[in-house]
């Protein structure tokens, strides 16, 4: 439970920050950025904040910027 208090405001960012950028580099270096921090959030060591960071930097990387209408 206490991990998913800590996770809930971080989620929060990360999806406002997931819009920013408008090259899939900057997407993907967002991603990374919010996916290495929720992984030390998460696991609490190395490995965690690793995997998360790639995590992150594929999904960044695999999401295409909303246009507006």
């Amino acid at each position: 439970m206490k991990t998913i208090l800590k996770m809930a405001p971080l989620v929060g960012v990360v999806a406002l920050l997931a819009a920013c950028g408008t090259t899939m580099e900057q997407r993907a270096a967002t991603g990374a950025i919010g996916g290495a921090v929720a992984g030390q959030v998460i696991g609490g060591d190395t490995k965690s904040t690793v995997v998360g960071g790639v995590a992150g930097a594929a999904v960044g990387a695999a999401t295409t910027p909303r246009r507006p209408n």
